[in-house]
């Protein structure tokens, strides 16, 4: 039974994760849809036959879907063989008329994240609909706010107010409320994470990388995939991408405000990791992506950022080639415009 809680204080801790230990984890890689054939909208659409080529090759590539219904016992066990897993956001009715035919005829697992407010408003999927993907074994439905406004814009009540509200419109349409969530935009602040992790099992962000079973549970990376970033052949190298596991990743804050931007950012790795002394950064600070400043010193990565990012969002994104494998995280800082 799903137990809402309505207060978390201030000096509340939950903790990242639980096991951190280097495990050599192959990961679930995420990728993250919004819009099928929906062409005027670049930024968040995919056409069809692109989505279909990207399916293909990952068939092609012997790696295997991540089915949402087996997530948490995935998360905990090293992978093998690294496997995708497909989320879906908003449920626009394009996915619903484009992209749903397809998925269900080959059976391909997926997430699909619901806003409640929008649903049943043009462009978007009703509740039949959804009730309709949601029968399926190979399908869950993930909980993506009420508004999906820019809920980090406001305090913390209007966030807890939010979330509340769609949990009560999820129980009287589907009888549960869903335990996977998706942070609207990707954006969230410590609070915001701390009360999601009261609240459900696992929190999806926007920012790129691959998931392992060291990764936040309620931090964990997507790679957004649509028409102006989703091109086959930097999808190829999107999903040959492996897990770059870390001990620890601060700040914790990734909220930022006057006072603490530029973050100190720092990353502690793991004894058994090799190569990290020649890992790569690349960051937005100042409005222009360029070559972090980096140093490595007793396993622990810091960054010295040459200023302020810049609203609305700041970006880290880190690589290393282990070995022949392109290993990789990425780090998304909201920052509120002023």
């Amino acid at each position: 039974m799903f137990i809402f809680i309505l207060f978390i204080s201030a000096d509340s801790i939950s903790d990242e994760n639980n096991i951190k230990y280097y495990s050599d984890d192959e990961g679930i890689l995420s990728l993250m849809y919004h819009r099928f054939n929906e062409h005027k909208y670049p930024s968040t659409n995919i056409q069809m036959n692109i989505f279909k080529k990207q399916m293909e090759i990952i068939i092609n590539s012997n790696y295997t879907f991540s089915n949402p219904k087996q997530f948490e016992k995935n998360f905990h066990i090293p992978k093998t063989n690294k496997k995708i897993l497909i989320t879906i956001d908003d449920a626009f009715q394009s996915f619903y008329q484009e992209a749903w035919p397809y998925l269900k005829k080959n059976k391909i697992p997926f997430i699909l994240f619901v806003s409640t407010e929008p649903v049943g408003k043009k462009g978007y999927m009703t509740w039949s609909q959804i009730k309709e993907v949601e029968a399926e074994k190979f399908t869950s439905i993930g909980h993506h706010s009420h508004s999906h406004g820019y809920l980090i814009d406001g305090d913390n009540d209007l966030f807890s107010l939010d979330i509340e509200k769609a949990n009560k419109i999820f129980l009287k349409n589907l009888g549960y409320v869903p335990n996977l969530f998706s942070y609207p935009f990707g954006e969230y602040s410590k609070f915001m994470r701390d009360y999601i992790s009261q609240n459900f099992d696992y929190a999806f962000g926007q920012h790129s990388g691959v998931i392992d079973l060291n990764k936040d549970k309620f931090e964990l990376p997507r790679f957004p995939i649509n028409e102006n970033y989703g091109d086959l052949k930097r999808f190829s190298s999107i999903i040959n991408s492996f897990p770059l596991e870390y001990k620890q990743l601060l700040p914790y804050e990734k909220n930022l405000s006057v006072e603490n931007n530029p973050p100190n950012f720092q990353v502690k790795f793991f004894n058994e990791q090799k190569n990290i002394k020649n890992i790569s950064c690349y960051s937005n600070e100042l409005d222009k992506w360029e070559k972090s400043n980096t140093s490595l010193n007793n396993r622990v990565l810091t960054i010295k950022f040459r200023g302020p990012f810049i609203p609305r969002r700041g970006r880290i994104n880190c690589s290393l080639n282990d070995k022949g494998k392109w290993r990789w995280f990425g780090i998304q800082f909201p920052i509120k415009e002023n």
